[in-house]
């Protein structure tokens, strides 16, 4: 496979790399969960070099972008992505999304394709493929409740929300996040080229492992199901062994193409 390194353009408000890694000959695009930031991939970029270099989308709304209005629609936030990532399709490139993340890297990949891009594995864990739905509401829940959703899942420690000073400050992203994910609807389409491999947990009250099943009908490439012990965040118990699996499908024999 031929590498094509011809220089990084500069990270911006979109992109957030933590620690280059210019020779590098693949790459991982990371996408956080609703009301997650960047910062949360920044172990991923020590434990995946000197083979990957990693890169991490921060949506508006927070850590530096903390002045900017949330992006609540899943639509609008791939299209702003897409753009901002079509420079760093330099080298052979692949998505990670864990959530709401996940949604967002399917339907960025989506938008690349059209542009005659094409990744070499969509990574997408803890949320059910795009042609399930559910009737969730969370968004509408009054703030106490909201928050009790989100340390129900372990996305954040309590101690930390029930200050008030940092609720109020998390809150509108937490509910500019949910509203997103929670009122995207699939409504048809084509699916990816590249192959998917999904990873859940088996007590994931965000998905069954049947509805993560269902990613394979997203793709024309090849497909592969990960079931690991746990909830919606089990990655942070088996991040080494997702990190082993990324590193091996990301930098294996898939076809790829710009």
């Amino acid at each position: 496979m031929e590498k094509r390194l011809s220089g990084n353009p500069s990270p911006n408000a979109w992109i957030r790399r933590f620690g280059p890694a210019p020779d590098a000959p693949h790459r991982l695009v990371c996408f956080p969960y609703a009301g997650g930031s960047a910062s949360y991939f920044f172990p991923w970029m020590q434990a995946l070099a000197p083979e990957i270099d990693v890169l991490a989308v921060q949506y508006p709304g927070r850590q530096e972008r903390r002045t900017e209005t949330v992006v609540d629609d899943i639509d609008r936030l791939a299209d702003h992505i897409a753009a901002e990532l079509l420079p760093w399709l330099d080298r052979p490139t692949a998505f990670f999304g864990h959530s709401m993340g996940a949604i967002l890297a399917f339907e960025v990949a989506l938008r690349l394709e059209r542009s005659g891009s094409r990744l070499t594995e969509l990574f997408v864990s803890g949320r059910r493929a795009p042609a399930t739905s559910r009737d969730e509401r969370t968004y509408l829940a009054d703030d106490a409740e909201l928050l009790d959703d989100v340390v129900r899942l372990g996305a954040t420690d309590a101690a930390a929300l029930a200050d008030p000073e940092i609720a109020a400050m998390v809150l509108p992203v937490i509910r500019g996040d949910y509203r997103a994910i929670e009122r995207y609807r699939w409504t048809g389409g084509p699916r990816v080229r590249c192959g998917i491999t999904a990873f859940t947990g088996d007590i994931d009250p965000k998905t069954t492992v049947a509805e993560t099943a269902e990613w394979r009908a997203h793709t024309h490439g090849e497909f592969e199901l990960r079931e690991f012990r746990g909830g919606h965040f089990f990655l942070n118990e088996h991040v080494a062994a997702l990190h082993a699996e990324i590193r091996d499908r990301a930098t294996g024999t898939a076809m790829w193409s710009k």
